[in-house]
Protein backbone atom coordinates (compact mmCIF):
# COMPACT_ATOMS: atom_id res chain seq x y z
CA UNK A 1 0.00 0.00 0.00
CA UNK A 2 1.49 3.47 -1.34
CA UNK A 3 1.64 6.19 1.53
CA UNK A 4 2.26 9.75 1.83
CA UNK A 5 2.63 11.97 4.65
CA UNK A 6 4.02 15.33 5.52
CA UNK A 7 7.17 14.71 7.61
CA UNK A 8 7.12 18.72 9.02
CA UNK A 9 6.80 16.84 12.18
CA UNK A 10 8.06 13.83 14.45
CA UNK A 11 5.11 13.33 16.23
CA UNK A 12 3.23 10.49 16.41
CA UNK A 13 0.30 10.94 13.84
CA UNK A 14 -3.20 11.72 14.77
CA UNK A 15 -5.97 11.74 12.61
CA UNK A 16 -9.65 13.32 12.84
CA UNK A 17 -12.53 11.48 12.19
CA UNK A 18 -15.50 12.12 10.31
CA UNK A 19 -18.36 14.97 11.70
CA UNK A 20 -21.05 14.56 9.39
CA UNK A 21 -21.34 13.22 5.75
CA UNK A 22 -23.62 14.69 3.22
CA UNK A 23 -24.66 14.18 -0.78
CA UNK A 24 -24.59 16.93 -2.93
CA UNK A 25 -27.18 16.51 -5.22
CA UNK A 26 -27.80 18.91 -8.50
CA UNK A 27 -29.14 21.99 -8.69
CA UNK A 28 -30.22 24.75 -10.86
CA UNK A 29 -28.10 27.82 -10.27
CA UNK A 30 -27.11 31.22 -11.95
CA UNK A 31 -28.77 31.02 -15.59
CA UNK A 32 -28.85 27.38 -17.11
CA UNK A 33 -26.34 26.43 -15.34
CA UNK A 34 -26.19 23.33 -12.87
CA UNK A 35 -24.05 22.54 -9.70
CA UNK A 36 -23.72 20.21 -6.48
CA UNK A 37 -23.61 22.80 -3.53
CA UNK A 38 -21.50 21.47 -0.10
CA UNK A 39 -21.08 23.99 1.91
CA UNK A 40 -24.13 26.82 1.57
CA UNK A 41 -27.10 24.43 1.84
CA UNK A 42 -29.88 24.23 4.30
CA UNK A 43 -27.87 21.42 6.47
CA UNK A 44 -24.71 23.13 6.22
CA UNK A 45 -25.52 26.70 5.31
CA UNK A 46 -21.57 27.91 6.54
CA UNK A 47 -18.09 26.18 8.04
CA UNK A 48 -16.35 29.39 9.31
CA UNK A 49 -14.28 30.63 7.32
CA UNK A 50 -16.12 28.73 4.58
CA UNK A 51 -19.70 30.33 2.98
CA UNK A 52 -20.08 28.07 0.13
CA UNK A 53 -18.55 25.28 -1.99
CA UNK A 54 -20.09 24.48 -5.62
CA UNK A 55 -19.29 21.78 -8.39
CA UNK A 56 -20.39 23.33 -11.30
CA UNK A 57 -20.15 21.62 -14.65
CA UNK A 58 -21.91 24.36 -17.21
CA UNK A 59 -22.35 24.21 -20.94
CA UNK A 60 -22.15 26.70 -23.81
CA UNK A 61 -26.17 27.57 -23.14
CA UNK A 62 -25.74 28.76 -19.26
CA UNK A 63 -23.72 30.88 -16.66
CA UNK A 64 -23.47 33.34 -14.38
CA UNK A 65 -24.06 36.99 -16.26
CA UNK A 66 -23.55 39.73 -14.22
CA UNK A 67 -24.18 39.59 -10.96
CA UNK A 68 -22.12 41.75 -7.63
CA UNK A 69 -20.20 40.50 -4.63
CA UNK A 70 -19.09 42.47 -1.21
CA UNK A 71 -17.30 41.20 1.99
CA UNK A 72 -15.65 38.13 0.89
CA UNK A 73 -13.70 35.98 -1.85
CA UNK A 74 -14.36 34.05 -4.66
CA UNK A 75 -12.23 31.06 -5.67
CA UNK A 76 -12.68 29.29 -8.81
CA UNK A 77 -11.00 26.33 -9.54
CA UNK A 78 -11.29 24.59 -12.91
CA UNK A 79 -10.22 20.68 -13.10
CA UNK A 80 -7.41 20.05 -14.71
CA UNK A 81 -9.86 17.16 -16.99
CA UNK A 82 -12.13 20.14 -17.83
CA UNK A 83 -13.25 20.16 -21.23
CA UNK A 84 -14.22 23.38 -21.57
CA UNK A 85 -13.09 27.06 -20.28
CA UNK A 86 -14.71 29.82 -18.65
CA UNK A 87 -14.40 33.80 -19.22
CA UNK A 88 -14.24 36.44 -16.70
CA UNK A 89 -15.30 39.99 -16.75
CA UNK A 90 -15.88 43.11 -14.14
CA UNK A 91 -16.94 46.78 -14.41
CA UNK A 92 -13.21 47.61 -13.50
CA UNK A 93 -12.25 46.19 -17.07
CA UNK A 94 -10.43 43.17 -15.97
CA UNK A 95 -10.68 40.45 -17.95
CA UNK A 96 -9.80 36.68 -17.39
CA UNK A 97 -9.86 33.53 -18.90
CA UNK A 98 -9.62 30.18 -17.11
CA UNK A 99 -8.93 27.51 -18.94
CA UNK A 100 -8.35 23.95 -17.51
CA UNK A 101 -6.08 23.58 -14.61
CA UNK A 102 -6.58 27.65 -13.80
CA UNK A 103 -6.98 28.58 -10.54
CA UNK A 104 -8.38 32.63 -10.27
CA UNK A 105 -8.36 34.16 -6.24
CA UNK A 106 -10.78 36.97 -5.99
CA UNK A 107 -11.09 39.68 -3.09
CA UNK A 108 -14.65 41.06 -3.87
CA UNK A 109 -13.94 42.78 -0.43
CA UNK A 110 -16.10 46.55 -0.91
CA UNK A 111 -17.17 45.61 -4.20
CA UNK A 112 -17.33 43.77 -7.53
CA UNK A 113 -19.61 43.81 -10.24
CA UNK A 114 -19.28 40.79 -12.84
CA UNK A 115 -20.06 38.30 -14.85
CA UNK A 116 -18.66 34.36 -15.29
CA UNK A 117 -19.32 32.73 -18.01
CA UNK A 118 -18.67 29.54 -20.32
CA UNK A 119 -16.10 29.95 -23.17
CA UNK A 120 -18.65 29.36 -26.06
CA UNK A 121 -15.82 27.85 -28.31
CA UNK A 122 -15.16 25.11 -25.53
CA UNK A 123 -15.44 21.41 -26.74
CA UNK A 124 -18.05 20.42 -23.96
CA UNK A 125 -19.12 22.01 -20.29
CA UNK A 126 -16.78 24.17 -18.36
CA UNK A 127 -16.25 21.51 -14.88
CA UNK A 128 -14.75 23.07 -11.76
CA UNK A 129 -15.15 24.52 -8.34
CA UNK A 130 -16.21 28.03 -6.81
CA UNK A 131 -15.44 28.50 -3.28
CA UNK A 132 -16.36 31.50 -1.05
CA UNK A 133 -14.05 32.55 1.39
CA UNK A 134 -15.31 34.88 4.44
CA UNK A 135 -13.16 37.93 5.58
CA UNK A 136 -12.99 39.26 8.76
CA UNK A 137 -14.66 42.70 9.66
CA UNK A 138 -11.42 44.31 9.32
CA UNK A 139 -11.31 43.13 5.91
CA UNK A 140 -14.30 43.13 4.11
CA UNK A 141 -14.19 46.94 2.87
CA UNK A 142 -10.56 46.35 1.39
CA UNK A 143 -9.74 46.90 -1.98
CA UNK A 144 -11.00 44.21 -4.62
CA UNK A 145 -7.48 42.14 -6.12
CA UNK A 146 -7.23 39.40 -8.55
CA UNK A 147 -4.64 36.47 -8.03
CA UNK A 148 -4.57 34.48 -11.22
CA UNK A 149 -2.40 31.38 -11.58
CA UNK A 150 -2.31 29.09 -14.96
CA UNK A 151 -1.92 25.64 -15.10
CA UNK A 152 1.62 25.11 -14.58
CA UNK A 153 1.89 27.82 -12.10
CA UNK A 154 -0.08 25.87 -9.88
CA UNK A 155 2.46 24.12 -7.45
CA UNK A 156 2.00 19.94 -7.46
CA UNK A 157 4.10 17.17 -6.42
CA UNK A 158 3.66 13.57 -6.37
CA UNK A 159 4.83 11.24 -3.33
CA UNK A 160 4.41 7.19 -4.28
CA UNK A 161 0.74 6.76 -5.14
CA UNK A 162 -0.76 10.22 -4.21
CA UNK A 163 -0.22 13.38 -6.18
CA UNK A 164 -1.43 16.60 -4.51
CA UNK A 165 -2.19 19.93 -6.17
CA UNK A 166 -1.72 22.58 -3.83
CA UNK A 167 -3.76 25.67 -4.47
CA UNK A 168 -3.23 27.68 -1.63
CA UNK A 169 -1.52 26.19 1.86
CA UNK A 170 1.20 23.61 1.73
CA UNK A 171 1.11 19.94 1.19
CA UNK A 172 3.91 16.90 0.76
CA UNK A 173 6.28 20.00 1.73
CA UNK A 174 5.70 22.11 -0.90
CA UNK A 175 3.84 25.68 -0.66
CA UNK A 176 1.18 27.77 -2.99
CA UNK A 177 1.96 31.42 -3.81
CA UNK A 178 -1.54 32.71 -3.00
CA UNK A 179 -1.60 35.15 -0.62
CA UNK A 180 -4.49 34.13 1.78
CA UNK A 181 -6.45 36.91 3.83
CA UNK A 182 -8.02 34.70 5.41
CA UNK A 183 -5.99 31.33 6.43
CA UNK A 184 -6.16 28.31 3.95
CA UNK A 185 -5.12 25.63 3.18
CA UNK A 186 -6.94 24.34 -0.34
CA UNK A 187 -5.33 21.35 -1.91
CA UNK A 188 -6.82 18.90 -4.86
CA UNK A 189 -5.46 15.10 -4.08
CA UNK A 190 -5.43 12.72 -6.53
CA UNK A 191 -4.80 8.93 -5.21
CA UNK A 192 -4.07 5.69 -6.45
CA UNK A 193 -5.92 2.45 -5.17
CA UNK A 194 -4.46 1.00 -2.09
CA UNK A 195 -3.14 4.53 -1.13
CA UNK A 196 -3.05 6.27 2.41
CA UNK A 197 -2.58 10.02 2.81
CA UNK A 198 -1.91 11.65 6.32
CA UNK A 199 -2.01 15.07 5.74
CA UNK A 200 -1.20 17.68 8.84
CA UNK A 201 -4.54 20.30 9.47
CA UNK A 202 -3.69 22.97 12.09
CA UNK A 203 -4.90 22.58 15.61
CA UNK A 204 -8.09 24.60 15.89
CA UNK A 205 -9.09 24.67 12.28
CA UNK A 206 -11.81 23.75 10.98
CA UNK A 207 -11.60 21.22 8.18
CA UNK A 208 -13.95 19.09 5.23
CA UNK A 209 -13.32 17.08 2.36
CA UNK A 210 -14.86 17.03 -1.07
CA UNK A 211 -15.21 13.94 -3.00
CA UNK A 212 -15.00 14.56 -6.60
CA UNK A 213 -14.39 10.59 -8.05
CA UNK A 214 -13.96 7.14 -6.72
CA UNK A 215 -14.30 5.51 -3.22
CA UNK A 216 -12.18 7.36 0.36
CA UNK A 217 -12.25 6.12 3.77
CA UNK A 218 -12.00 8.99 5.89
CA UNK A 219 -10.20 8.86 9.57
CA UNK A 220 -8.35 6.79 11.67
CA UNK A 221 -9.84 2.93 11.19
CA UNK A 222 -10.61 2.50 7.40
CA UNK A 223 -13.23 0.32 6.65
CA UNK A 224 -13.34 -1.13 3.18
CA UNK A 225 -16.94 -1.45 3.21
CA UNK A 226 -17.43 1.88 4.69
CA UNK A 227 -16.71 3.99 1.70
CA UNK A 228 -17.39 7.46 0.86
CA UNK A 229 -18.91 7.68 -2.98
CA UNK A 230 -17.92 11.03 -4.59
CA UNK A 231 -20.07 14.30 -4.68
CA UNK A 232 -20.52 14.23 -1.20
CA UNK A 233 -19.13 16.84 1.51
CA UNK A 234 -17.33 15.40 4.86
CA UNK A 235 -16.67 17.54 7.69
CA UNK A 236 -14.43 16.26 10.14
CA UNK A 237 -14.20 16.62 13.56
CA UNK A 238 -11.43 19.06 15.81
CA UNK A 239 -9.37 18.22 19.05
CA UNK A 240 -5.84 19.84 20.17
CA UNK A 241 -4.68 16.08 20.27
CA UNK A 242 -5.43 15.64 16.38
CA UNK A 243 -2.82 16.52 14.31
CA UNK A 244 -4.66 16.17 10.77
CA UNK A 245 -6.58 13.60 8.62
CA UNK A 246 -6.06 9.79 7.61
CA UNK A 247 -7.33 9.20 4.12
CA UNK A 248 -7.38 5.67 2.38
CA UNK A 249 -8.42 4.03 -1.06
CA UNK A 250 -8.91 0.30 -1.30
CA UNK A 251 -10.01 -1.21 -4.67
CA UNK A 252 -10.32 2.36 -6.78
CA UNK A 253 -8.13 5.62 -7.43
CA UNK A 254 -9.89 9.03 -6.29
CA UNK A 255 -9.67 12.23 -6.25
CA UNK A 256 -11.02 15.07 -3.40
CA UNK A 257 -10.34 18.62 -2.29
CA UNK A 258 -9.48 18.90 1.26
CA UNK A 259 -10.23 22.50 2.65
CA UNK A 260 -9.15 23.66 6.06
CA UNK A 261 -9.64 27.46 7.92
CA UNK A 262 -8.80 29.21 10.72
CA UNK A 263 -12.29 30.36 12.20
CA UNK A 264 -12.79 34.13 12.33
CA UNK A 265 -15.51 33.15 15.32
CA UNK A 266 -17.72 36.88 14.00
CA UNK A 267 -21.17 37.52 13.30
CA UNK A 268 -22.26 36.44 9.36
CA UNK A 269 -25.20 37.87 7.63
CA UNK A 270 -25.76 36.99 4.31
CA UNK A 271 -28.26 38.30 1.82
CA UNK A 272 -27.31 36.97 -1.84
CA UNK A 273 -24.08 38.16 -2.80
CA UNK A 274 -23.23 40.04 0.20
CA UNK A 275 -22.02 38.92 3.14
CA UNK A 276 -21.82 40.99 5.91
CA UNK A 277 -21.36 41.11 10.27
CA UNK A 278 -25.05 43.06 10.54
CA UNK A 279 -28.17 43.39 9.21
CA UNK A 280 -27.47 47.38 8.70
CA UNK A 281 -24.44 46.52 6.87
CA UNK A 282 -26.30 44.22 4.43
CA UNK A 283 -28.95 47.06 3.83
CA UNK A 284 -25.95 49.38 3.62
CA UNK A 285 -24.31 46.85 0.79
CA UNK A 286 -27.78 46.86 -0.95
CA UNK A 287 -28.16 50.97 -0.98
CA UNK A 288 -24.24 51.50 -2.21
CA UNK A 289 -25.03 48.90 -5.08
CA UNK A 290 -28.12 50.62 -5.97
CA UNK A 291 -26.60 54.09 -5.78
CA UNK A 292 -23.48 53.17 -7.32
CA UNK A 293 -21.38 54.54 -4.46
CA UNK A 294 -18.74 52.88 -1.68
CA UNK A 295 -16.92 50.54 -4.06
CA UNK A 296 -19.68 50.45 -6.70
CA UNK A 297 -19.87 53.65 -8.18
CA UNK A 298 -18.84 51.84 -11.87
CA UNK A 299 -21.96 50.10 -11.59
CA UNK A 300 -24.78 52.05 -12.78
CA UNK A 301 -25.52 50.90 -16.73
CA UNK A 302 -22.72 48.67 -16.51
CA UNK A 303 -23.27 45.46 -18.91
CA UNK A 304 -20.74 42.69 -19.37
CA UNK A 305 -20.12 41.45 -23.14
CA UNK A 306 -19.70 38.06 -22.16
CA UNK A 307 -22.88 37.89 -20.46
CA UNK A 308 -24.62 39.69 -23.67
CA UNK A 309 -26.32 36.60 -24.74
CA UNK A 310 -27.93 35.60 -21.76
CA UNK A 311 -28.88 38.85 -20.30
CA UNK A 312 -30.19 40.62 -24.03
CA UNK A 313 -32.59 37.44 -23.46
CA UNK A 314 -34.02 38.01 -20.22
Amino acid sequence: MASAADSSSSAPFTSRSVSQTLLSREQGEGVGARVRRSIGRPELPNFDPFLMLDEFNVNKQGGFPDHPHRGFETVTYMFPDSEGSFQHEDFMGNHGFLKPGVLQWMTAGKGILHSEMPDPNSKGPAHGLQLWVNLAKKDKLCDPAYQELPKDKVPKVKVGGIEAHVIAGSALGINSPVYTRTPVHYIHFYMDAHSTLNQPIPSGWNAFIYSIGGDIAVGPNPDPKKMIEAHHTITLTRGDDLSGVTVTTFEKAANFVLLCGEPINEPIVQHGPFVMNTRSEIMEAIRDYQLGRNGFERAPGWRSEIGRPITDRL
